[in-house]
């Protein structure tokens, strides 16, 4: 019997029954409330309390379609995941829907490429959590921690401990269980939703359309530059794909939470933009860090308000980092169980039900990347791999479509392969328009990743691993037994 070639695809049958193997399964603990919490907590964080800013610089009030834009091309490969998922309810994502339709070194890259871009994402975005509580910290009490201890060495500071506390206290929730982070998270989200209604109350209750004109300065050419950055606002949603082993119904729980937390964070972002507009105009909002607290400074003449928007920011950056940590540590578990990296990190640990040790390791890493490195130097790797995956997602479903029409699916991508056709489109506009240092770096982080997977990844994989057990059963039911008349003569 031949083995597996690079490109051999997993059995979607194959890849379920393994979610309840002894070791490595997973508890199935949270439901549609609670998955939908964790798309709009990984969705909601610096996007909308820093990215309103620089998109109404570009577009003026034309921002507001921005957001709209940038939604619309988010939608179409979030209807791409909700079928998937609710498909293939088995940890990993994209690196997983990718091994049941395009083959394991596909399957490779994409996971080698979704640890770098979730991995650096927290690192990234616990140094933002850091200057946030320090934003928080000088606008409530009038006081800041010192830049020894808030910075990295290169930005002037020895080590940057609040993005190790931040990193490290998520690291020990995700540990004690998918539930109790699940709850954690939930209440991030009311609370940070609460402050950005208490915006909309307060912008709205003095809201003039004198910042209204004229409406798209720059034209639509501005409306999709903004729109451009403004996308990187909504990313998150797939992360709700990541807990697809852990919902108690994925089939019914799944496509509601990824496409409704989208809805519900399009809602809010577009009435933020509509209120902050109504009471700031465009040039008192673009250059600041904190446009939002700026509005309600400069237009509302309530510089008090500042601490609660500041609050909200570290809020929703403390649920940012829980969910992507969350969905780093499932694609990362989904590989290791598939002997693509060492299985034994794919241990569950049976008090918690989480794989505690895998976990661990991260956190570990990510922190130590979070103290020592500049957020400048972080952000630049992180957009191409979301969009990336967005690409391979979006094919998946038209091969799947192709190769297991049969294949059960709970939900199903209307107009299809137009609208998965529509989602790569998007996302290979977007990466077109990244700087070429963001693709030399992705290269290279890709060519390295192929190098661990010829050392170790290709010959350790279970896919490879079965088909040889296989081939050996025949040869060893032809090797010759002992002699019968020998046994009955002894």
């Amino acid at each position: 019997m031949a083995r597996p070639g690079l490109f051999a695809i997993r059995d979607v049958g194959s890849l379920i029954h393994e979610t309840s193997e002894e070791g490595t399964e997973l508890k199935k603990a949270v439901g549609v409330t609670q998955l939908t919490a964790m798309g709009v907590g990984a969705i909601i964080g610096t996007g909308i309390f820093v990215v309103i800013g620089k998109g109404s610089g570009i577009a003026g009030p034309a921002v507001i379609l921005s957001f709209a834009l940038a939604a619309v091309a988010c939608v179409f490969s979030a209807l791409s995941y909700a079928e998937l998922a609710s498909s293939i309810p088995v940890s990993g994502s994209a690196y997983t829907y990718t091994y049941a339709t395009l083959g394991e070194i596909v399957a490779w890259i994409i996971g080698w490429d979704l640890i770098l871009e979730y991995g650096v994402s927290v690192a990234g975005i616990a140094i933002g959590w850091g200057g946030n509580l320090n934003a928080f910290l000088d606008a409530a009490f009038g006081f800041s921690l010192p830049d020894a201890i808030s910075k990295s060495p290169e930005d002037g500071g020895v080590v940057n401990l609040p993005a190790v506390f931040i990193v490290l206290a998520i690291t020990l929730l995700l540990i004690r269980g998918v539930t109790e982070s699940a709850r954690v998270n939930l209440v991030m989200v009311v609370v940070k939703l609460t402050v950005l209604i208490f915006f909309l109350v307060v912008a709205f209750a003095n809201f003039s359309t004198g910042n209204f004109h004229p409406f798209a300065p720059a034209g639509m050419d501005g409306v999709t530059a903004a729109a451009a950055i403004i996308f990187f606002a909504y990313i998150g949603f797939d992360a709700v794909s990541t807990g697809s082993e852990e919902a108690r119904n994925p089939a019914r729980d799944l496509p509601w939470a990824i496409i409704g937390s989208l809805a519900i964070c399009t809602v809010f972002y577009v009435l933020t933009a509509v209120g902050a507009l109504g009471i700031a105009s465009p040039d008192q909002m673009k250059d600041s860090d904190a446009p939002l607290a700026a509005a309600l400074d400069q237009g509302a003449g309530m510089s008090w308000a500042a601490g609660i928007l500041a609050l909200g920011a570290v809020v929703a950056i403390t649920s940012v980092v829980l969910v992507i940590f969350y969905g780093q540590t499932r694609i990362f578990f989904a590989m290791c169980r598939d002997g693509l990296l060492p299985r034994r990190m794919a241990k569950v640990n049976q008090r918690f039900g989480t794989p505690a040790r895998l976990t661990v390791t991260l956190g570990v890493l990510i922190a130590i990347l979070a103290a020592l490195v500049p957020l400048g130097t972080i952000v630049e790797l992180v957009n191409i791999g979301t969009l990336f995956a967005f690409v391979l997602v979006n094919i998946g479903v038209i091969i799947l479509r192709r190769t297991k029409p049969d294949m059960p699916r709970p939900y199903r991508v209307p107009w299809s392969p137009v609208l998965p056709i529509l989602g790569v489109a998007f996302a290979v506009y977007l990466m077109s328009d990244l700087p070429l240092d963001t693709w030399i770096r992705f290269v290279v982080w890709l060519a390295v990743g192929l190098i661990i997977y010829a050392a170790y990844g290709y010959r350790h994989s279970r896919v490879r691993q079965r088909a040889a057990a296989v081939a050996a059963e025949p040869a060893a039911l032809e090797e010759p037994g002992p002699d019968r008349r020998d046994e009955d003569r002894s």
